[in-house]
């Protein structure tokens, strides 16, 4: 079984200064990104302070969609997605927008998730919830 990794993972692993081959390393086993954690963390360049930092976020971020597969938000997660909304809504359970398509993108590809988000995704029924160890 593979992981997504979700961007608060991603994140911490730069704010560490450490390099796209200690995620892949780290994560282990097949990994992969949703769309949604790639637009996150393109948003993330676009919102840096500085210059400096914008170029040195871009580069990270670029890397990391270069390395690490892109797993597209299509119709088949569509599906999953409006299952899984439904089913929250209907025990009065919900979590927020993007995480509900993560977790879509991570069942419908039968991947786990790698996060520290331990509050929301738990939620989701079948959803495997990994916790980074480092």
């Amino acid at each position: 079984m593979g992981r997504v990794i979700d961007a608060d993972v991603i994140i911490g692993i730069e704010r560490g200064r450490l390099g796209v081959a200690d995620l892949v390393t780290r994560a282990g086993g097949a990994i992969a990104i949703s769309a949604v954690t790639a637009s996150e963390l393109l948003v993330g360049i676009l919102r840096s302070n500085t210059e400096e930092r914008r170029a040195a976020r871009e580069a990270y971020v670029e890397a990391v969609m270069a390395t690490v597969p892109v797993l597209p938000f299509d119709a088949s997660v569509a599906r999953v997605h409006a299952r899984v909304s439904a089913a929250l809504a209907s025990i009065g359970l919900g979590i927020g927008d993007r995480d509900l398509m993560i977790a879509a993108t991570a069942l419908r590809h039968g991947h786990a998730i790698l996060t520290r988000n331990d509050r929301e995704f738990p939620r989701v029924r079948g959803l495997i919830v990994c916790q980074p160890d480092w």
